[in-house]
Parts: C-alpha cells; structure tokens; sequence
C-alpha cells in the first residue's frame, strides 16, 4: 500500500511509519511546528516528507492517510484530509493500523499511566541483543534501538499501549484495538483528565484490556492496590512485579550510583545480579517488570538479560543529561503528568541529594493546564530550591477547562515553591546565568519547551564549564 502520515512528528505516528515501511509498504509523512527531538528523528527517516501541510503533498495512488491527534493537525478541516476525502481515499488513525496490521501476530501490549515507553524500549533492547528479532512500535526515542518502529521476523510484536482516545471521533483508548496476546501493566494512576474525567472512567479501560486477554496469556503486573483491584477480570495468568518483596518478582540490595545495582529477585528465591546507568528509582521498577516478563515467557537466558540490562541507554527525554561539561549538571525528563515529572524529581533528589534542584517546566499536556488537575501543583514541586514555569500553549485550550499562567503559578506559590513566571527562553537563560554552581537544573516538558533543550546546554557549557 501506499501510506500517508498526516502529523508524522508524532511520536507514535513515525514509529507506525517506520513499522508499516518495515513490512513493505510505501510510506510518506508531513507536519508543521514540530520541535526536537522528533522534527530531528523524522528528518532522518529516509523517506517523503514535508514540513507543510498541503494537498499537494498527497501521493498519486494513495491508499491510506493516516491522520494524528494532535490539536494543531486541525483534524478532519485538515487540508490533506479533507483532500483525501474528495479522492475517495481512507482516512484512518494510527491504532486502527497498528490493529489491522499486527492481528494474528502474538502481541505484546505494554500499558500503565506511566514507564511503558521506556519498558518497550527495554524490552526491545534485550531480545535485539539476545538475536531474538521480534517486532516493536514504541512511542518515543532510544538511542539503544535503531528505529522506533520495526516489523521483525519473530511472531511476538511489542506494543507500547496508550490509554489515551483513538481520535476525536472515536474515544476508545489506543490499545483497546491491539487484540493483546500478553500484557505488561506497569501503572494505573489517574491522568488524562480532559478525556477521563474520574478514576473510575480512567479505570475502565484498562479493565476492558484485562478482558481482552486470552486464556493461556500472561499479565505481569506491578504490586499496586489499584491494579490488584481489578486484576480479577482477566482470565490470563498474572504474575506480580516490584520493588517491595511480594509474592513475585522484586528488587533487593539496591545500591544507586552512576551506575545502580541490585538483585533481581524470583518467586521461587532465585537472585539475579543487575546493573543498569538509568537513574532513579521508577526505572529499577521497569526493569524488575520487564525481567519479570521476559523470564517468564522464557525468552532469554539470564545472562543474555543481565548484558542487555546492563548495556540499554534510556529514552530520549526521560532524564538525559543534555550539558557536556558544565559543572551544574542539564537533565530533561519528560512531564507529561504528575506522575513521570514527580518520578524525574525524585530521581534527581535520590542520586544529587546535596545539589539544590532548580525545575524549568513547561504545562504542556491538558491535564497539566487543566483547572481540573491544579491540585497537582499543590505537591509535584516539593523539595525543589527554585521551580520556572513558563506559559502553558494554546492549542486545543478551547476544548477544557484551560488554566492561566498566573493562575497556575499561584496555585505553584501557594504550596510554598519559590516559583518565577519566565515567559521567553531569554528570561530563562538570565535567570540561570547567575548560580552558584552546587545546582542541578531540571528541563520539564513533554512539549518544545521554548526550544531550552537545544538552546541552553551550550550556555551552560560555556558559563559553568
């Protein structure tokens, strides 16, 4: 087939790309105001693509157009789908593809409110080093796997499983049309407050993935009350994962440092020793999890996990340390909800505890500029020194409850942070260019960011080099 990727910079919409050009079809993409690290990935592709949406970047022949959820695509008044449609063409999203695509394929779904994208890439990463060629789709950037989509020669697919909606036309979660084989949970912690506006909506989902597991499949899934909850309305085999002694796999003797060790721990007693550079507590969790899997599936041998473990390299964004030889330490980590930016700043508090934290943070997604989740400022800051927030974006504001900036630097204020309002990259670096030089800085958006990761490592390098 011939496929076109309208809004390809989406993370889930290049690894899909990258996936369908794998099994043989003919891909091409466009977008517009795509930012780094994604406009960087995508412009190195090797395939079509545009950065202007325009009919006539259309394909003659085109079978599929493939449109992402992005606000800014400007969805069905889009001009390339609108022109799909008056040549009669399919206009379809990228989870209905990844569904009509890998069914029959044993699919490996990895899901929770947070860790699945780094999970999957962990995953991927170990059976890629163990020579076990199976098929992945993931949502985000490893520097440890050449591509973010692939189709692989192996009958298992690896699917990082978005709760979010299809589309806006269609308000199934992602992963609901994945048709899971086997499932990993990591999480289930409440988000997506513009689409699920209770626990209970959000839940629902995911009890809906439960269901769709066959008997004979496999659900490892973390030790949490939330997820044990509900882990009875699956007929397949569950297995339980943590840091906490349960009654399945943990972790003990957790030394952290630039490199983290500690044993993997199985329910039968067995110790496995592991090493990994990943910082923080919440990774040596998705590690736990994903040996959990990968063991009991019996994929790979012990020591072919211990290597790939010890050799995987993160994801992109989820605290990368982007200066090179500044002495107060550039992280970015990824700030989509409460959850992954407390999970950064805990990870930064437990390996520089004597470095004050400085938060540059970007309220990007919905939830976080939503007057339904303020209350997530009234804690996500808590032992932060100095916290920037720069003005939330506006697209797609008309669809929810959009919170001001200054109402949400109260909110920040109101919990006791020393907040600052920068609302230029300009201001950012002046605030930045007058430290002491114990700090450590913290980039925390899932959005562009005011372009600082690019723009402020160099200054840093240059004023704390």
């Amino acid at each position: 087939m011939r496929i076109h990727f309208t809004g390809i910079a989406g993370a889930g919409m290049s690894a899909v790309a990258l996936m369908m050009r794998d099994a043989g079809h003919q891909v091409s993409g466009s977008d517009e105001d795509v930012f780094p690290p994604m406009s960087t990935y995508v412009a190195g592709l090797g395939f079509p693509v545009t950065y202007r949406f325009d009919a006539a970047n259309l394909p003659d022949h085109l079978d599929v157009l493939v449109l992402g959820t992005s606000a800014k695509l400007g969805g069905e008044d889009n001009v390339e789908v609108a022109a799909a449609r008056a040549r009669g063409v399919r206009v379809t999203t990228f989870a209905e593809l990844v569904g009509e695509a890998t069914q029959g394929r044993e699919n490996i779904v990895v899901a929770g409110s947070f860790g699945k994208s780094t999970c999957t890439a962990l995953m991927a990463h170990i059976l890629r080093s163990a020579d076990y060629d199976a098929g992945w789709m993931i949502g985000a950037i490893s520097p440890s796997l050449p591509a973010t989509g692939y189709w692989g020669s192996r009958h298992e697919m690896l699917l990082e499983g978005d709760e979010y909606i299809v589309g806006n036309g269609d308000t199934r979660s992602k992963f609901a049309l994945y048709h899971p084989r086997h499932l990993l949970l990591t999480s289930l912690i409440h988000d997506h407050v513009n689409v699920f506006p209770t626990f209970h909506d959000y839940e629902a989902p995911f009890i809906d993935l439960m269901h769709a597991l066959p008997r004979g499949g496999l659900m490892v899934a973390r030790d949490h009350s939330a997820i044990r909850k509900i882990a009875g309305e699956t007929h397949a085999h569950t297995v339980w994962y943590d840091t906490a002694p349960c009654d399945g796999w943990f972790s003990q003797d957790v030394v952290y440092g630039d490199t983290t060790s500690f044993k993997l721990t199985a329910p039968d007693g067995e110790r496995i020793d592991l090493t990994t550079s990943l910082l923080g507590a919440h990774n040596i969790e998705n590690i736990v999890g994903v040996c959990a899997f990968l063991l009991e599936r019996r994929l790979v041998s012990h020591e072919r996990l211990a290597g790939g473990v010890a050799s995987f390299q993160g994801i992109r964004r989820r605290l990368d340390r982007l200066t090179r030889t500044s002495r107060i330490p550039l992280i970015e980590g990824f700030g989509s909800s409460y959850e992954k930016a407390r999970s950064a700043i805990d990870a930064l508090q437990l390996h520089y505890p004597e470095r004050p934290l400085i938060v540059v943070f970007e309220p990007h997604t919905f939830s976080w500029r939503s007057k339904d989740a303020l209350s997530w400022y009234d804690t996500v800051f808590e032992g932060a020194a100095r916290v920037l927030i720069v003005p939330p974006p506006g697209h797609g504001a008309e669809t929810h409850h959009q919170s001001t900036h200054a109402e949400i630097l109260a909110r920040a204020a109101a919990a006791g942070v020393k907040v600052e309002g920068p609302t230029s990259a300009q201001a950012v670096t002046e605030s930045l260019s007058h430290l002491k030089g114990d700090e450590i800085v913290l980039l925390l958006s899932s959005g562009p960011l005011l372009g600082l990761p690019d723009s402020l490592p160099p200054v840093m390098d240059r004023l704390y080099g």
